[in-house]
């Protein structure tokens, strides 16, 4: 079910709910305290995107395979994007990006009982009819601007669950190969050489050979040697972009800085 709120200060927080249960979608117009990953904050004008959080009660899910629910969800969201004609890559862990910009933030959020998960709350934002961000945001995009119409926010948010439920099911299943395979040919940068940080070492090159099924990400650097991290351990250098960014002759243009 959907549960529509006016305000809230986070859907995660609400979310915890225990009346919310599997399947149960939490979607607020505002929300006071929304937050990302590595704790950043998400802003999003009322009327236009879409911050909800899906709960899920994955029982069957070791904790050790959580990070194989974050494959499910992130191509999910790029099947969605795909229905729209929208062509988009999973940046890892799970942000979804259009080109070099970024069109989903996602944070999920799980309880363990014993050796598995017992809850699980997906907290998603989408940029959906926004038209302008704020300039200190480095390469925020949203579907409007990728293809100069508007949508409608429920059937966009509807159309995500149903290709969800597909991705859930593989996953309850036990088709992890087809999960693991799929993201990462949709992983941004795959193959391509590109900076990143080293939080405490500085600036490093190399090339996303793919992930691990537990999670780490996979780097070939410069040096012939293969680096394996986890989340919080290395860091997308990223050009930032003037904004805002614009839908002409049906071509979508953006200027990086110089």
């Amino acid at each position: 079910m959907i549960y529509r709120l006016a305000t809230t200060t986070s859907t995660n927080d609400e979310a915890r709910d225990a009346r919310y249960r599997h399947g149960d979608v939490v979607w607020a117009e505002r929300q006071t305290a929304g937050r990302g990953q590595r704790g950043h904050v998400w802003h999003s004008p009322e009327g236009e995107n879409l911050t909800f959080s899906l709960v899920l009660e994955p029982q069957f899910l070791p904790i050790g395979e959580q990070f194989l629910l974050s494959e499910a969800v992130a191509l999910a969201l790029t099947d969605m994007f795909a229905h729209y004609g929208i062509a988009t890559r999973i940046k890892w862990t799970n942000d979804i990006y259009a080109g070099n910009r970024q069109i989903v933030g996602m944070l999920i959020e799980h309880n363990c009982s014993g050796p598995t998960l017992a809850r699980s709350i997906v907290g998603i934002g989408i940029n959906v009819n926004q038209a302008a961000f704020d300039p200190a945001l480095p390469n925020p995009v949203s579907m409007a601007q990728l293809t100069g119409r508007t949508f409608d926010r429920e059937e966009v948010l509807r159309t995500f669950l149903e290709r969800f439920a597909l991705r859930y099911e593989q996953l309850r299943q036990g088709d992890r190969e087809t999960l693991q395979t799929d993201y990462r040919t949709r992983m941004y940068r795959l193959g391509e050489r590109h900076a990143y940080r080293l939080p405490g070492q500085g600036e490093t090159e190399g090339i996303i050979e793919g992930v691990r099924p537990t999670g780490e990400l996979l780097v070939h650097h410069t040096d012939g040697t293969l680096g394996e991290y986890l989340f919080g351990e290395i860091e997308f250098v990223l050009k930032k972009y003037r904004n805002p960014c614009c839908y002409r002759n049906n071509t979508y243009i953006c200027i990086t800085n110089p």
